[in-house]
């Protein structure tokens, strides 16, 4: 009798009412008919969690219908889990206005930043329909994260404040929360992080693979058939959500692979216990599944002007677009540029931390870092690089964000050959030598080799033009290409006296967003990488910082991840920003440089303009591909 009405329900669109939704009727996805009517497959009202999340669509978003399959290419078998970064359910996740907001979860509560109540969705279901509940967080928890032979090394280091680890508990079913003594505001962004943090795993499924909860003889024909050592091995292996190469995986995400590596074609099929709903009722994801097909890198930009690709950004850059465009005359797809969300899309990075004394007291005087600057034709490199599509600044946030002054960006930016000369010659750089090269109090000449990864044309032709300007300030520019191995170990070392890479990750950043990045707290932070390396040990390697601004700023980071309240880490924010800018510890090129985003023209619901970038918005992730449809042409 159940499976007649049910049937008779998904045949007339009817559902019934699920208490505290803000949509009571439900629309099965057409293509899980067959399974729901043949019994396989539970129907939709059934499906969801007793509250699923609503995602309104509405201006420039339309409600849509379901149905189709994307096409993708990738570069390499490892990229599928961009599909992971982009399909973007998490625990807690950004809004396309950097906003928090709960997933996931139904809710959370956080009580001086240092204690985290997080609210389960009642009914909702991993992707085989198995209940997702506290046990999730607990299992993690218990048996994976403070389990010695599974986490060597303890828990995540984000798990972690001065050492302590958080207090856990489930007070239900549905409940988990994580206490410290101190603040922690790395954790809710750390869980919506395009790579997240994982807090919970489908117990029910890893528990075959652990020694806690399976015998020996079963665990030893385990490890024999899969090949491993041990028991971790096996375990480590099957739960990989991010990497997404087990399709037995269970999974929160809107689409799931179906496919077992090696491949050259990799399915995403949709999850039908996916936990969002649109206004009409739909269940998201929209589209069905999703097909990434495997080429070389080197190819994707002309299989994507080959129309073989729905949706592409990966793998395309800026001097791709004229053929892009070209092609989608042609074609049937259009070409957008959205922009990227780095302070700066290259930035010279002096190495504060080298070894050689003369060029280390050199880089550290900020009248010396200033005319590196002043000596950047950055008007000429936008116009003869970039078309003069780009803006020039400094290594900083963007103006699209809150945080940002104008200042920030324009400071000692201006091509100023008569300023930074004679901020060279109150160095005391005043000899030259017959090439008009300046010698500097050894007696060498001024000659700066900035190491390179060797990744980019693009990096090269920026730093011709480089070269040639700072000549004319009496500084010798030579670019050192090497692997990308090669050229952190030389900055790890001390060995490079310059380095040229990516400026800050996150540009867009909000009071509430970590401003680590700018502050001494990574070794891969190239300007200062002793430094860096002398925080995130402990004191345990590295250098101390022995200069007063880089000392501000560590306190000023630790004043940020200790306040217990926005207006406090505002405060450090605007501290550490007015520091960078004062100090130029990087030397920002340009920024806001566009991306070419191809997207199908049946595709509907991807926004004209966008930032792709990593962080914070997890590529597409924070526009909602799983609202992405296809109009009738395509389904």
């Amino acid at each position: 009798m159940n499976r007649l009405l049910n049937i008779l329900l998904l045949v007339t669109g009817l559902t019934p009412t699920i208490a505290g939704a803000a949509v009571t009727q439900f629309v099965e996805p057409p293509s899980l008919a067959p399974q729901v009517q043949n019994g396989q497959l539970a129907p939709v009202h059934n499906r969801l969690p007793e509250v699923p999340r609503l995602i309104e669509l509405r201006g420039d978003k339309t409600a849509g219908f379901h149905g189709g399959q994307l096409r993708m290419l990738m570069g390499k078998q490892k990229d599928i889990r961009q599909i992971v970064i982009y399909g973007y359910a998490r625990l807690v996740g950004y809004s396309p206005d950097l906003r928090l907001e709960a997933d996931l979860l139904e809710s959370y509560e956080v009580f001086e930043n240092r204690i985290f109540t997080l609210h389960l969705r009642k009914g909702h279901k991993w992707s085989d329909g198995h209940p997702f509940t506290a046990e999730d967080f607990r299992y993690y928890w218990e048996d994976v994260a403070t389990n010695p032979q599974l986490s060597k090394g303890g828990p995540n280091k984000i798990l972690l404040v001065d050492g302590e680890l958080p207090q856990v508990e489930f007070p239900d079913s549905y409940t988990v929360r994580y206490s410290w003594s101190r603040p922690n505001p790395y954790f809710l962004p750390a869980l919506a992080g395009a790579r997240p943090l994982y807090i919970c795993k489908p117990a029910h499924y890893l528990r075959q693979f652990h020694a806690a909860y399976q015998s020996r003889e079963k665990l030893a024909r385990m490890v024999a058939d899969a090949g491993k050592r041990n028991w971790m091995g096996v375990h480590v292996n099957q739960d990989r959500p991010y990497k997404a190469t087990n399709p037995d995986l269970p999974s929160l995400q809107p689409w799931i692979n179906a496919t077992y590596p090696p491949s050259e074609r990799f399915i995403f099929k949709r999850n039908p216990y996916y936990h969002r709903i649109d206004q009409n009722g739909r269940q998201l994801p929209y589209i069905d599944s999703i097909a990434v097909h495997i080429a070389s890198s080197k190819l994707v930009p002309a299989k994507t002007g080959a129309d073989e690709s729905d949706l592409q950004a990966r793998y395309l850059r800026m001097d791709n677009y004229t053929f892009l465009k070209t092609a989608s005359k042609r074609s049937n797809f259009d070409v957008r540029l959205w922009q990227t969300a780095k302070g700066a899309h290259m930035a010279l990075y002096p190495n504060l931390n080298t070894n050689d004394p003369v060029y280390r007291k050199l880089l550290r005087d900020l009248r010396f870092r200033r005319a590196l600057s002043l000596a950047i034709h950055r008007f000429e490199i936008n116009q003869v690089v970039y078309f003069r599509l780009v803006e020039e600044s400094n290594n900083t946030v963007l103006r699209e964000g809150p945080l940002y002054k104008p200042r920030y960006q324009s400071d000692w930016i201006e091509f100023d050959l008569e300023t930074a000369n004679r901020l060279l010659d109150e160095i005391g750089l005043v000899r030259r030598d017959e090439r008009g090269i300046r010698l500097m109090s050894d007696g060498r000449p001024l000659e700066i080799m900035i190491q390179t990864a060797g990744e980019s044309t693009e990096q090269t032709d920026v730093l011709e033009l480089i070269r040639d300007s700072w000549q004319q300030a009496g500084i010798k520019l030579y670019s050192v290409p090497s692997t990308r191995e090669v050229f952190r170990n030389r900055i790890f070392s001390g060995d490079a006296i310059m380095s040229i890479w990516s400026g800050l990750a996150n540009a867009i950043p909000t009071a509430d967003s970590s401003p680590g990045d700018l502050a001494p707290t990574s070794k891969y932070q190239y300007q200062w990488p002793q430094w860096g390396s002398y925080y995130e040990s402990s004191g345990k390697s590295g250098e101390a910082p022995d200069l007063p601004a880089a000392q501000k700023l560590v306190e000023l980071n630790d004043q940020w991840a200790s306040a217990r309240d926005h207006e406090q880490r505002l405060d450090a924010w605007n501290q550490i920003l007015e520091i960078n800018r004062e100090q130029m510890f990087t030397i920002g090129i340009v920024n806001h440089v566009p991306h070419p985003v191809v997207v199908n023209n049946y595709l509907h619901n991807v926004p004209q303009t966008g930032f792709y970038d990593i962080s914070p918005g997890a590529y597409f992730g924070i526009y909602r591909p799983d609202t992405f449809w296809f109009d009738e042409i395509r389904r």
